[in-house]
């Protein structure tokens, strides 16, 4: 019998690439199944034959064939030439087809869970003036290099194994002591839950504490990452108006539809950088006592105050349960560590714990004990001093400059914290046009429309500072003029 021949171009080998001559092998054969070029019952050449005809070790052929046996490709009987399985599909359909199979859809739930809810124009690309982005360039490396280390080599190896969901004790200690003593928040650590992210502490909570179809209040307008969170959990959010002063409980009534959860960041709001004075406050805790609600308080940006006395967090003037309090390394250090926090009353401590195994939303152990290590070092506070003063005058000098720039075309104030500041169109413009302008010139500032739920939006940009350079401010801020201009009628 003579040996077949097989089609020209089938295998084409690299013989100085890192890829294994026995793989490639493989691929060409598998590629050709699949193209049609070998259909079922083709009789390939004999291992000898093959390995003589390309030059390679005959054991690079048997392996090669072993592989298309084993995905049952082929079949190799002794005393007979290996063949091409009967049944595959037929000519030029992949093998993991057939042809009544299609493309996996979403589920309607997974739909809702997927649902950009940022709207069109928000910058999800990294550049410059970014919302919420933090200065790396002032990043204390090293420090955190060794913490990291030193975690590595003293983390106990029950530690990394299947336990302490909810976060490692020596983090929760560290931060217990730096809430009571920075923010008036006074709790076990027990109470304090660690999470990967802030978006990861509101999606477990909305979940956990209202069923699909309760109410909820945010703030209008309101943090995006919040409405996202409670629009995959279901729930129906009303609008909780902000003026000057943050949220206004006087303006929506709690006897015609108590909320079950209300979401407010007091410490700044967000977009808009307002405080919550202490009237404000009692307030809402007196509106949320009559609901029977949860707040979610959000302490935004409490880390950096840059005028006045710093405002008490709401926590410390609720009664135990009434307050849920939220928070997060993402802005003092950076969003890449993955570590946020939550304190909650001490009944729902091991049922949130366990709801955190079951999600899947713990944080990593390693990072979690350096950043341990790094607050009871003091290198933390030491940390939040320097950078308290770099983002104050990287905020002043961008207020400077829309000001000499854009005086005439924008309202701006001068930031009392955060690490972004909101600026106001003095004319009826596009802002989402304009963000996205921006984003194309490498600047990923957002329009503050998109932070509204109803039809009474107004038009402009939130520019982050925080991570900024001089230079960036003064071309993004160029970049900016020459499109208003642009933009004139």
């Amino acid at each position: 019998m003579t040996e077949p021949v097989l089609p020209e171009g089938i295998l084409t080998l690299d013989r100085s690439g890192p890829i294994p001559l026995s793989e490639q092998l493989y691929r060409c054969f598998r590629e050709a199944v699949r193209g049609g070029l070998l259909p079922s019952g083709t009789r390939l050449p004999s291992t000898r034959r093959l390995a003589s005809s390309l030059g390679i070790a005959r054991n690079t052929v048997n392996t090669a064939y072993d592989l298309l046996q084993a995905e049952g490709i082929i079949s190799v009987r002794a005393g007979a030439a290996p063949r091409i399985v009967d049944g595959l599909p037929p000519e030029g359909m992949p093998l993991e087809q057939t042809a009544t199979s299609s493309v996996p859809a979403l589920s309607s739930r997974g739909k809702v869970m997927s649902a950009n809810l940022r709207g069109e124009g928000w910058a999800f690309r990294h550049g410059a003036l970014q919302p919420g982005a933090p200065a790396l360039d002032s990043f204390p490396y090293e420090d955190w290099a060794r913490c990291l280390r030193r975690a590595a080599r003293q983390v106990r190896s029950s530690d990394l194994l299947y336990r302490n969901y909810s976060g490692v004790p020596a983090l929760k200690q560290q931060l217990a002591r730096h809430l009571a003593a920075e923010r008036g928040v006074r709790a076990k650590p027990e109470q304090i839950l660690i999470t990967s992210s802030m978006q990861a502490s509101l999606s477990l909570l909305s979940q956990a504490l209202a069923d699909p179809g309760d109410p909820v209040w945010l703030e209008e307008p309101g943090y995006l990452g919040a409405r996202t969170a409670f629009h995959v959990a279901g729930l129906t959010i009303g609008q909780l108006p902000i003026d000057q002063y943050g949220a206004d409980v006087g303006k929506v009534s709690v006897s015609d539809n108590p909320p079950r959860i209300i979401y407010v960041t007091p410490s700044h709001h967000y977009p808009l950088g307002s405080r919550m004075p202490i009237a404000r406050r009692l307030a809402l805790l007196e509106a949320a006592r009559k609901a029977e609600a949860i707040i979610l308080e959000d302490d935004y940006d409490s880390e950096f105050l840059f005028s006045g006395r710093p405002v008490a967090a709401l926590y410390g003037l609720a009664e135990e349960g009434q307050v849920i309090y939220l928070g997060t390394f993402s802005k003092s250090l950076m969003p890449g560590l993955r570590v946020a926090y939550c304190v909650v009353p001490s009944a729902l401590a091991t049922p949130l714990g366990q709801l955190m195994r079951n999600m899947g939303c713990a944080a990593n152990v390693q990072v979690q004990a350096a950043l341990a290590q790094f607050m009871d070092s003091g290198g933390y506070q030491k940390h939040l001093k320097q950078i308290r003063q770099l983002y104050r005058e990287r905020g002043n000098r961008l207020v400077e400059v829309l000001r000499s720039r854009l005086g005439n075309r924008v309202v701006v104030d001068p930031p009392t914290g955060n690490v972004q500041l909101t600026v106001f169109f003095r004319e009826k413009i596009d802002d989402v046009a304009v963000a996205q302008a921006m984003q194309d010139r490498g600047y990923s500032v957002c329009p503050l429309s998109n932070t509204y739920m109803g039809d009474e939006s107004r038009a402009g940009l939130i520019i982050g500072f925080a991570g900024a350079t001089d230079a960036q401010i003064d071309n993004g801020m160029e970049a900016l003029g020459n499109l208003l201009e642009e933009l004139e009628p």
